[in-house]
């Protein structure tokens, strides 16, 4: 059977959680509709921008069930261009900037991770738009990753500029207490209680202060206990500048609770996205990579959340078997815009218009390298449709004329 090309714009996924969006595009010229949906209503932000590095920056992408077994991939596909010119990357990060600050409610936070780069100037734009006294924090996040430096001391911090949008703000630490560390010699006293435990005790102002030395303790604004990924990290995606999960992590559950909306306006490889998922948050992202959607198809696995784009229609042949059986259809692929190898993931649902509910999908991984040829689909009313998408982001959509009766 021959597939007919579809037009969709939109992928559904049920899932368990609290769900969320994703927008494939430029935040830029999606934020009046980001502003028209979500304005006053973003609890936190986090935005890891360009950070105006002059580099072009690549995603290894795995091809095939040798790559994934691997563990590593062989393709070199552009991820985003930073080599924007200073006064161009200003001017988009202000505006960014105001978009987000009418998108966050009166309690809400933002998080902006930079360098040495431009940490200064966007502190100041920051300190425009938000007000200088609504500075919380200058995170300095420190990593050992990278080679040593001989004309200078070596580069081996991040900075992440914490903000809040009003005077009342929901910051909460106990959400992100750490495992204490070694304590430091200092004048307390030591002492053992009855259960072993040993704590130290000082006087002062007429009252006797006990801290015991396995009380987990908060993080101050050094981060030196978030280690950068290796190269090797199953965390890894393949997405240049991807951040670990856990730093994402501390910053989800210090600045928002249960259920509330995180954004990220440059998700690039997902982890905030992820992030959110996991915690039990909403969460909204935005990209202009056509690479991210199958990042994120991986990482929200199991979660509910939408994909949003521009609708392209197919230009390429498919040709696949349908059979009935009871209760299911059975789609096997049969001749491909694109050979085996080169196909990253592929999924069946039902069309409504230009939305496809994805039912089913088959995606390559490290524990299930090879991709089957045929799928299940549960038999429901509707117009059946098909999705395959390659390593290299391009997405075809099709729509299969089975006769139901």
């Amino acid at each position: 059977m021959r597939a007919q090309a579809a037009a969709v714009s939109r992928e559904r996924y049920e899932g368990k959680g609290a769900g969320g969006r994703f927008y494939g595009g430029d935040t830029l010229l999606l934020m009046d509709e980001l502003l028209r949906r979500y304005a006053g209503e973003v609890k936190l932000i986090y935005m890891d921008p360009p950070f105006l590095t002059g580099e072009q920056f690549a995603m290894r992408a795995r091809a095939g069930a040798a790559d994934w077994k691997a563990g590593k991939g062989s393709l070199v596909l552009p991820a985003f261009s930073d080599d924007m010119e200073p006064d161009a990357y200003y001017a988009m990060m202000r505006r960014v900037l105001e978009g987000c600050h009418s998108l966050l409610r009166e309690d809400g936070m933002l998080f902006l991770h930079c360098d040495f780069r431009a940490s200064a100037r966007l502190r100041l734009i920051m300190d425009d738009i938000f007000g200088e006294k609504n500075l919380l924090n200058e995170i300095v996040w420190v990593y050992h990753t990278g080679g040593m430096a001989r004309r200078y001391f070596s580069r081996k911090h991040d900075t992440i500029l914490f903000y809040r949008k009003a005077g009342k703000y929901d910051f909460n630490i106990d959400a992100v207490l750490c495992p204490p560390t070694e304590p430091k010699q200092n004048h307390m006293r030591r002492h053992v209680d009855p259960d072993g435990r040993v704590y130290r005790s000082i006087r002062s102002g007429g009252r006797v202060y006990t801290y015991y030395d396995d009380d987990p303790v908060p993080p101050t604004d050094v981060w030196d206990d978030v280690s950068h990924l290796q190269q090797r990290d199953p965390q890894r995606t393949g997405y240049d500048t991807q951040k670990p999960l856990a730093l994402l992590t501390r910053i989800v559950r210090c600045a928002s609770r249960e259920g509330e909306l995180v954004f990220d306006p440059f998700a690039g490889s997902g982890t905030t996205l992820e992030a959110a998922a996991r915690e039990g948050r909403r969460f909204l992202g935005v990209d202009m990579c056509p690479l991210v959607p199958n990042i994120l198809r991986r990482r929200l696995e199991g979660a509910p959340w939408e994909l949003l784009r521009e609708a392209e229609m197919a230009e390429d042949a498919c040709t696949v078997e349908v059979r009935r059986g009871v209760g299911f259809y059975h789609v096997a692929l049969a001749d491909i815009p694109m050979p085996w190898e080169m196909l990253d993931n592929w999924a069946l649902g039902y069309l409504r218009g230009e939305e496809l509910r994805v039912d089913t999908q088959a995606l390559r991984t490290k524990k299930a390298p090879e991709l089957p040829r045929e799928l299940e689909l549960p038999v429901y009313d509707g117009e059946i449709g098909l999705r395959l998408c390659d390593v290299r982001g391009k997405t075809y959509y099709y729509k299969l004329p089975y006769e139901k009766n």
